[in-house]
């Protein structure tokens, strides 16, 4: 049984089938002359390690359950720049500017097919929740405990970068 929800060629509506192509298992099209592969290539999503008076903003986003808090983080739309989109997505969800400090990294996110583009941004004021958010935290960053995937990966880089140890968990 397959796991993959697509069985159909968008072009030519014929089955699709695993291909070995560029040394990985790829859906292709089974009609050759079509030629249609799907290649799964990732999202970009920027995403910010905000820092207020000192402190790391995190946030939770409106669907997450209690108590789970992550970076502020969103979808890159198609005519800016990762620096633009970050900045965008400070001011959507916090209703701050922000003044980008450094570019992180970029971080894989295979379970959600992502690749995160990270960046510390500064921000002044008060933040505000957006609809998409129910809770915003504001930590030292001694006391930030990164979690092991996604945008966690990237803030425990930027920790030790800067001579953090992060809390025991």
């Amino acid at each position: 049984m397959r796991s993959d929800p697509r069985q159909y060629c968008p072009r030519c509506r014929r089955d699709l089938i695993s291909k070995e192509l560029g040394g990985r298992s790829r859906l292709a099209c089974a009609a050759a002359q079509c030629g249609f592969v799907f290649w799964d290539n990732p999202v970009p999503v920027v995403a910010a390690i905000v820092e207020l008076e000192g402190r790391i903003v995190l946030v939770r986003n409106a669907w997450w359950p209690e108590g789970k808090f992550g970076l502020l983080a969103g979808f890159l739309e198609p005519d800016e720049t990762a620096e633009q989109g970050v900045l965008r997505e400070v001011v959507e969800e916090l209703s701050l500017q922000g003044t980008i400090q450094e570019f992180v990294g970029t971080y894989p996110n295979p379970g959600n097919n992502q690749i995160l583009l990270v960046y510390h941004v500064l921000i002044e004021g008060e933040p505000e929740l957006s609809a998409e958010l129910a809770e915003i935290r504001r930590l030292r960053p001694e006391e930030l405990q990164p979690w092991p995937f996604g945008t966690g990966v990237a803030l425990r880089d930027w920790l030790a970068e800067h001579g953090y140890t992060p809390a025991p968990g």
